[in-house]
């Protein structure tokens, strides 16, 4: 069977990548085409790819009011390669913004529609919703408590577990020793704080600052900052260079998570990613002043941590300001460090945060079921 899969961020190609694999173990004629990025094209070949999630990621009001004539020929170059490619299946992976306009075009043109990673209509935007339930055959949701959500919209979602799980047990093999790490990067034998600063230029730029701010308080720890790729070096320099205790390292999060003490993250993926690897952490993201006001008017949930939002509670603590108080983080900091006060009763809610998202292997239970379901 032929299928098309469009992701346009970091993670949805790395679950895409892995669902793809486990697609092609259930169907062995299975062709792809796609949009996303090297972990997608490493299943399906470079040359069924379309178009990279690097082109395709605008975040935020200004870089999307900026860039919307590239929104809507991006759009029109999709449809008309579906059109090309003729598939079985659409696989729209998360990024609702774009991907529900190919549902709704898709589905007027009696294509078959699977959602999987379902968007996070729970926290904002609650009114996509409703295109998911009219546009979308399938929807396939990573966290439990989204079932019962979709079901008061009168959908049935598949959960199968969380891709993450998979993509952590697959890497943990081949991490080196901290003692490796240590000597590759020219570190010293202080305990290490992992910054998780996003994967966008815009996160960066809004969060960094803060993260360094923190560790010129702390210098008994060395920071070391988990940069991605494709964002230019010179970035992050601007925010680090000349401050001593802190380190710069590309494309190597959880290796850097594996050896960290405890983690300074942003809000996302990285949140829960940290979690699962039993790394206590903080949560800070800096917001326009506006935004904080307005926030309780916009945001449907409490938290926007995913730790958080899965436990009910907040397990983790969330510095969302557009000015944060750089004592109360260094406090926050300290207390889920080795010995702090915190540290222990994180370490527990994580351990409750793994049952709740289940085992691994996810990844090939929703490829089993998106192909079952095909055939059938």
């Amino acid at each position: 069977m032929r299928y098309y899969l469009i992701s346009g961020e970091p993670s949805g190609d790395l679950h895409g990548g892995k669902l793809m694999r486990g697609i092609a173990g259930e169907d062995a004629e299975a062709q792809f085409r796609f949009c996303g990025g090297e972990a997608m094209a490493k299943v399906a070949g470079g040359d069924a790819m379309l178009y990279h999630y690097r082109d395709m990621s605008f975040f935020g009001f200004v870089q999307v009011a900026c860039n919307l004539s590239t929104i809507f020929r991006q759009i029109e170059d999709v449809k008309r390669d579906i059109e090309s490619f003729n598939p079985d299946v659409i696989i729209l992976i998360d990024y609702p913004a774009f991907n529900l306009r190919i549902a709704k075009w898709a589905k007027r043109q009696g294509r078959r529609v699977y959602y999987y990673i379902a968007p996070k209509v729970w926290a904002w935007k609650e009114r996509r919703v409703k295109s998911l339930r009219k546009y979308v055959d399938r929807l396939y949701t990573i966290f439990p408590f989204e079932t019962e959500y979709f079901r008061r919209w009168g959908i049935e979602p598949i959960f199968c577990g969380n891709p993450l799980v998979d993509d952590i047990a697959e890497r943990r093999i081949s991490y080196s020793s901290k003692e490796c790490f240590v000597k590759e990067y020219g570190l010293d034998s202080r305990p290490i704080v992992a910054l998780l600063a996003g994967s966008r230029t815009s996160e960066i730029k809004a969060n960094l600052s803060d993260m360094v701010a923190i560790a010129r308080r702390m210098p008994e720890l060395q920071f070391v900052v988990t940069a991605v790729g494709w964002i230019d070096k010179a970035l992050y320099m601007k925010y680090i260079e000349g401050v001593e205790n802190v380190r710069y390292v590309c494309d190597r999060t959880q290796q850097t998570l594996y050896v960290s003490e405890a983690a300074v993250v942003t809000s996302g993926t990285a949140t829960l990613e940290t979690a699962l690897m039993g790394i206590p952490e903080v949560v800070i993201y800096h917001v326009p002043w506006l935004y904080e006001r307005l926030k309780p008017y916009f945001l449907r949930i409490p938290y926007i941590s995913l730790v958080n939002i899965n436990l009910g509670r907040e397990a983790v603590r969330e510095l969302v300001c557009a000015h944060l108080n750089i004592d109360e983080a260094v406090e926050e900091l300290r207390s889920i460090c080795e010995g702090g006060k915190r540290r222990a009763a994180m370490l527990d809610d994580f351990d409750e945060l793994r049952r709740i998202i289940g085992a691994e292997g996810a990844s090939e239970r929703f490829a089993k079921d998106i192909v079952k379901s095909l055939r059938g």
